[in-house]
């Protein structure tokens, strides 16, 4: 990106545009995934990019998996203070952090936390506020959770960008744990699991991927031991009522 434009907002706006067209993908999308993308350079550069790994559906991004799921959420897991003043500070100071002039400015007046509680044992935090380029809103949604026991360790990474600005440079989740995460939730929930991303996640990154399996075993029993959780006696995703005829599901 050429640094003597004058009207950068209008530079951006226009090349995502064409971007959209290229790839056939709502233009919309294309400036949700951007504003993600800038907001994550501008973490990587901050004082806290040691303590926040990058998880969630933003990892298919960066393995580049076909078919993925389009996210408007940013995940992270941290080794930090969980309270929400504490994380609207660190959002507020990533916003803040100078960077080469990309269009984007995010509004600290609109950081407003509040508690996650996705099951009655793993609380988070969820920030969320809006990012502008030139008049045209970008809603903002930062989940951040805590205590996350990882295997192996998080590796960094570079996450892709969609114009020929600086990668963001961060730590990010390995597959493992994601795998070992979401099939935890698969078997401590059951038939009442009604997130059918994780049954949709799983199966591709099982295409995607050749897994060790001595290290996926490691992964998911440091993750279930954390958790608390026991590994069932039976294939619980092929219990017997799923198949029932009689069966409403």
């Amino acid at each position: 990106m050429k640094k003597d434009i004058k009207n950068i907002e209008a530079s951006v706006r226009a090349r995502l545009q064409n971007e959209a067209r290229a790839t056939n993908r709502p233009f919309l999308e294309i400036l949700q995934y951007y504003g993600m993308e800038r907001f994550l350079y501008r973490f990587s550069r901050s004082k806290y990019a040691e303590q926040f790994i990058l998880k969630g559906a933003l990892m298919f991004t960066v393995w580049q998996v076909p078919e993925r799921r389009t996210t408007l959420d940013i995940d992270f897991s941290a080794r930090y203070d969980n309270q929400i003043a504490t994380i609207e500070k660190v959002i507020m100071d990533v916003c803040r952090v100078p960077v080469i002039p990309d269009g984007l400015v995010f509004d600290l007046e609109t950081v407003k936390g509040q508690k996650i509680k996705e099951n009655v044992d793993y609380e988070g935090v969820r920030v969320k506020f809006r990012g502008f380029l030139e008049r045209s809103r970008i809603a903002m949604q930062i989940d951040v959770g805590f205590g996350d026991v990882i295997f192996p360790k998080p590796k960094t990474i570079d996450y892709p960008v969609i114009l020929d600005f600086p990668k963001p440079h961060l730590k990010g989740y390995p597959t493992e744990s994601v795998v070992s995460e979401k099939f935890e939730a698969m078997v401590k929930l059951g038939l009442l699991n009604s997130r059918m991303k994780d049954f949709y996640d799983i199966w591709l990154m099982m295409r995607q991927f050749d897994f060790n399996g001595s290290r996926l075993v490691k992964a998911l029993k440091s993750t279930f031991e954390h958790r608390k959780i026991s590994f069932p006696k039976d294939t619980p995703l092929f219990a017997e009522e799923i198949y029932d005829e009689k069966s409403d599901r």
